[in-house]
């Protein structure tokens, strides 16, 4: 059995270290608060991200390191590129294989479904830092200074996943009988990735040489609307449809003007005002991941809706 470790105890870190834990492997999971789940397996450890020589020191004999950090979605620019200096250089100290959890932002608007072959040419800000994550450890590839992979997926949803546009704004709201108010044009077919695919995604990619070197996009079901997927999770939840409207542009440029995470949104506004739809086949043909079905994944995000424990106050 191996060792890993794992930076970040978000959705997708959690469920990437259980499921390694759960396979017999033993995880450290890092983050600031030395937070995450309770397991045998899972060794939970507070350290800053951006400290390489503390990281280098955790890498020590493991297998891989998998980048599911998450900094403040606003201070991207400023947050992402120590955090990702700091990773690449402790890969490169240790020799654990760099695994980094990314998106679709490299890509900017497409007229066709998004291929790991397309060129990366956002001009967006966090699109850029991430562009510049993935070239800068595939420059150390290249050099033979490190392994690197990454993984890239569209909009998370699935347990534990709050902050996202499936999260707290919609699966509750379905569970009371209210309606649904979601970014852009509800209509607009657009890739959704569960976060169990996703974590079966970042283990095979850690573990099999054929991944490294090169980026892959997790294994997702076909495109679906947002109203397509309010519908999958009243199903699940065994109540009426959800009522579905879009958020006028208007409105997010106002809210923009008060609020710094709707002020960032407009970034990335066209990936919910037109098709967004990842093209996945590659992994598929690849490793042989394949997705969870829609309904499976849609009635295991109710379950834990339902049942996860009180927020709070």
């Amino acid at each position: 059995m191996g060792q890993y470790v794992i930076v970040g105890a978000g959705p997708v870190g959690t469920a990437t270290a259980m499921l390694l834990a759960e396979s017999g492997h033993t995880v450290k999971l890092v983050s600031r608060s030395g937070s995450g789940p309770s397991h045998d397996g899972v060794e939970r450890v507070a350290a800053d991200a951006a400290d390489a020589e503390r990281v280098t020191a955790l890498c020590h004999g493991a297998a891989a390191l998998i980048n599911a950090a998450n900094p403040v979605y606003t201070r991207w620019p400023t947050d992402w590129p120590p955090i990702a200096a700091a990773l690449l250089a402790a890969a490169e100290t240790s020799g654990a294989v760099l695994v980094t959890m990314s998106n679709l932002y490299g890509y900017g608007p497409l007229d066709h479904p998004m291929r790991e072959t397309d060129p990366l040419a956002t001009t967006g800000k966090k699109g850029r830092v991430r562009v510049s994550m993935w070239q800068d450890a595939l420059a150390a590839h290249q050099a033979g200074r490190a392994r690197v992979t990454e993984a890239r997926a569209s909009d998370f949803f699935g347990p534990e996943v709050t902050g996202s546009h499936l999260g707290d704004r919609v699966v509750p709201r379905v569970l009371e009988g209210k309606s649904v108010t979601v970014l852009g044009d509800p209509d607009a077919p657009h890739t959704w990735s569960y976060v169990p695919d996703v974590a079966r995604t970042l283990v095979v990619l850690a573990d099999d040489e054929r991944a490294w070197g090169h980026p892959w996009h997790v294994p997702s079901n076909e495109a679906a609307s947002a109203r397509q997927m309010v519908a999958a999770f009243s199903r699940a939840a065994g109540v009426q449809p959800a009522k579905v409207k879009g958020l006028p542009n208007f409105v997010l440029t106002a809210g923009g003007l008060v609020s710094p995470l709707l002020r960032e949104l407009k970034e990335t506004r066209y990936q919910f005002e037109r098709p967004f739809v990842m093209d996945s086949s590659a992994a598929t043909a690849t490793f042989g991941i394949t997705p969870t079905p829609l309904d499976e994944a849609a009635a295991a995000t109710v379950a834990w809706f339902r049942n996860r424990p009180p927020r709070a106050a």
